[in-house]
């Protein structure tokens, strides 16, 4: 099938710092969400809930729309930002962006379910013997949650990795700045020719998803043995 060029060279490393720094980013957030929403009753609860799963009902393309709409240059958002240097339109930001945004529902869902899994009558006897509520976040519900956040922290890898409607809607497929795997699959099925080029970042991507889901569960397994106690 040939070598790689250095474009396609680029856009497979763009894709994956471009997961990486998405999940990177995600992952603080995720677990505060994820915990509001399986430990605490708040006014709203329903409405957070409702927002962080948007991304998956709206289509991407609306999704990466609106983020141009608001992170634009001219956007109420991006006007401010740009002020102190900081642009996310057609910059590989705005793709970490938009990649975050798409794959926060699965971090957040996956992380909650972990979380909601924790028998609270741990929580509760730290609590009674005095912890404070941050300690017992940190000493019993984080650690227990350990492979749900592993789990959440993959798919949103692979969510990133395979991100395409809301990425080039807003940032666009710029060459060497923007142009992501996907976005370099789609352009070189449009061209003559190309099938080949674009059958090799196909393999590639999906090399690097099978790696990242074996290797986190492979991790998740161990830590669970950890966690249970199971493992010197």
């Amino acid at each position: 099938m040939g070598s790689f060029t250095a474009e396609e060279m680029t856009a497979i490393w763009l894709s994956v710092k471009v997961a990486c720094w998405a999940t990177a980013v995600s992952l603080g957030p995720g677990i505060l969400v994820a915990w509001l929403l399986a430990r605490r009753s708040f006014p709203g609860r329903i409405l957070l809930d409702a927002l962080v799963h948007l991304p998956l009902v709206l289509p991407p393309v609306v999704t990466g729309y609106l983020l141009l709409l608001l992170f634009g240059r001219k956007g109420p958002v991006g006007q401010v930002l740009a002020e102190f240097g900081i642009v996310f339109a057609f910059n590989w930001t705005g793709a970490v962006l938009a990649c975050s945004v798409m794959a926060f529902p699965l971090l957040v869902r996956a992380i909650r379910l972990s979380m909601e899994a924790v028998d609270t009558r741990l929580e509760d006897t730290a609590a009674g013997l005095g912890a404070p509520p941050w300690a017992v976040f940190l000493t019993v519900t984080l650690p227990l949650s350990l492979p749900g956040i592993l789990s959440g922290a993959i798919l949103c890898f692979a969510k990133a990795l395979g991100e395409f409607g809301a990425t080039i809607t807003f940032v666009a497929a710029i060459p060497g700045v923007t142009q992501t795997l996907p976005a370099a699959i789609y352009g070189l099925t449009q061209m003559p020719g190309g099938d080949a080029a674009a059958l090799r970042l196909t393999l590639v991507a999906a090399l690097i998803a099978i790696l990242a889901v074996t290797a986190s569960e492979l991790l998740a397994r161990r830590v669970r043995r950890r966690v249970e106690g199971r493992d010197a």
